[in-house]
């Protein structure tokens, strides 16, 4: 149900804003959706599976708040976060 570290170290090297970079927004941001979208993939085929459905919820939430963060902070970046993540709103 989590990524892989190779998948979460591929996620940060795309989305960091310099070499050492591993905790800005974006990078935050583009690792829970990572997550999400592997959460969501399990939850196709164990649909009783209401533990990690509350998870997900969380998880959904704290990108939320960090989207807003974004925006709040930079909506040219928060655009651009969007096109590359392929989210609505």
């Amino acid at each position: 149900m989590s990524i892989t570290k190779e998948r979460k170290t591929q996620v940060i090297k795309d989305f960091q804003r310099s070499e050492s970079d591993t905790g800005s927004p974006e990078v935050q941001i583009a690792v829970l959706s990572s997550r999400i979208a592997e959460l969501t993939e399990h939850l196709r085929s164990h649909k009783k599976d209401h533990a990690s459905r509350r998870g997900l919820l969380m998880l959904v939430s704290k990108r939320r708040r960090q989207l807003d963060y974004v925006k709040a902070k930079s909506p040219a970046k928060y655009f651009e976060l969007l096109e590359r993540l392929s989210l609505r709103k």
